[in-house]
Order: C-alpha cells, then structure tokens, then sequence
C-alpha cells in the first residue's frame, strides 16, 4: 500500500456536488466486504452515476473527493444484494488486481464507513450525532462532542543483529508466517518509547538507534503503521507466549515464510534483505 503518488491524483473532500451527472467511483461495502465488478480474470471498482443504476439502497453514504476530476464516494449496504456481474470480496484480496490509487481509496473508504457506523450516537450524552459539513467529523447536538475519524498509531520495527533479523510468529497469524515485531501506541507514550517497550515485552530484548524508516495506512480498520529499523543492543530472546508461539534470528538468505508485498511489514524485511543479503 504506497501512498507516494496518491496526492498527486486525488483531492479530499467532504462536501459532494449539488448535482451528481458524471459517473463516480463507487466503494460498496458490506460489512467488511467490498463489492467489485467481475469480468472474466480482472475485477473493478463500480463506476456509475447513480446507485439506483445497480439497484442499491445505502444507508450511510461519505463524499470522498475526486480522484483525476472523478467523484468519489463510500457507501454501507445492510443487505447482502445480489447484482449481475459483480460479487463481495475482502478488501485485501484485491491488492494488485485493481488500480493502486483505487485501492488506497478503498482503504480510506472502508475506514469512514467503520468509522460512520459506530459513531451514529453520543459517545458521552446518548444523543444522535450529526455530520459536520465543512469537514470529516460528527458533533453532538447536545452536549457538542466532536468526534473525528478514529486513528490507531502502531509501531513496526526491523531489528538487526550480526547481519541476522528478528522475526516471529504472532499467535493471531492464520498462516505459519514468521514477521516483524508490532504493537500500539499507548497515551502519553512516543513512537520510540513504544519500540522499546513492546520490543523488551513481546522478546525480551534491548534495542539502540531507532530510525524512522516509513509509515503505512492500515485501514483493518484503522490502523497507522510507523515502521523504525533499529539494532541489536542486549538480550536474549525470551517469547512472550501471549502474543507470540516463536521469535528467532534469520539471515536474509534463510527466511521463514513472510508477509505479502501489501504490508509495510514485507517492505522492511524486503529492505534488510537488500542491505544485509
């Protein structure tokens, strides 16, 4: 998910066209599922004028902007509908099947339409929250609580030792990957404090030079990845069995089985690969 060149293409927005004329760009969600145009080996985002033209009723819809002077919109279904030519699919599986803008797009689209739906009422009074129209919030008639959509910073790092990087395997994983070491930030906590920290919980290892080495989006749901390389500073590995079932060094020319080119995960182990094999 490289968002380099997103802004370059795409301009935010939050208030629609008084008269909608020109297809759009249509991000359909069901659930988690988004719904995609099928034709024979190649799948793509719906792009028509109007929903009514595929037969749906939504019952939440976001304004996105416009992407290459196309407007864009997200759309909640409550219905599992049935529409010719298209189908459900997880958002995820459609890296490198679709438009690598239209699935940043996707990524920001499913992240509104998580955050739209769970924000509908006061999260102090009980009220019925209303959309602001001059930006991407909600506000209480009531009491006047703001709420903006929610984003959850977590750190990533790539930890070096003697040519040899750290992975392993998270008890959450469905596969028998092995990846880079994750966790949340806490309140009051920065970046490099929570790479310490969640380095010296999960493998019970001391790191030194922390070095920001890029950030990714990671709207599952709403997620920001901040990825650090850091080295080796003392230690020894000792798993935290909660979170993990197996950590262990790895050179780059004997790795376990690793992440998709999707996540920024892959982009550091790919990195110590290029500088360490």
């Amino acid at each position: 998910m490289i968002t380099e060149s997103l802004y370059k293409r795409y301009i935010p927005g939050v208030v629609p066209p008084d008269n909608q004329v020109e297809p759009a760009w249509w991000f359909i969600f069901h659930g988690s599922d988004i719904l995609v145009k099928v034709a024979d080996d190649s799948v793509s985002i719906p792009c028509v004028t109007h929903l009514e033209e595929l037969n749906l009723s939504p019952i939440r819809k976001q304004y996105l902007g416009v992407l290459d002077g196309r407007h864009c919109y997200s759309v909640e279904i409550i219905e599992d509908v049935n529409v010719k030519d298209m189908c459900y699919r997880e958002l995820r599986s459609l890296f490198g099947l679709i438009e690598d803008d239209l699935f940043l797009l996707a990524g920001r689209a499913t992240q509104i339409v998580d955050w739209d739906r769970n924000h509908q009422y006061c999260g102090r009074c009980g009220a019925k929250m209303k959309t602001k129209q001059d930006e991407r919030a909600k506000v209480c008639p009531k009491c006047g609580l703001l709420n903006y959509p929610r984003i959850s910073p977590a750190i990533i790092v790539a930890i070096v030792k003697d040519a040899k990087i750290l992975l392993a395997h998270a008890n959450r994983f469905p596969h028998k990957f092995y990846s880079v070491i994750a966790g949340f930030v806490e309140p009051g906590e920065t970046f490099e404090e929570c790479v310490r920290r969640e380095v010296k919980e999960e493998v019970n290892l001391e790191v030194k030079n922390i070095r920001y080495f890029a950030s990714q989006p990671w709207p599952f749901p709403d997620s920001l990845m901040v990825a650090f390389t850091a080295e080796y500073a003392g230690g020894e590995i000792v798993v935290d069995e909660v979170e993990l079932s197996d950590a262990g060094w790895f050179g780059a020319d004997d790795l376990p089985p690793i992440p998709g080119k999707i996540s920024i995960a892959r982009r550091l182990i790919d990195w110590f690969v290029e500088n360490y094999g």
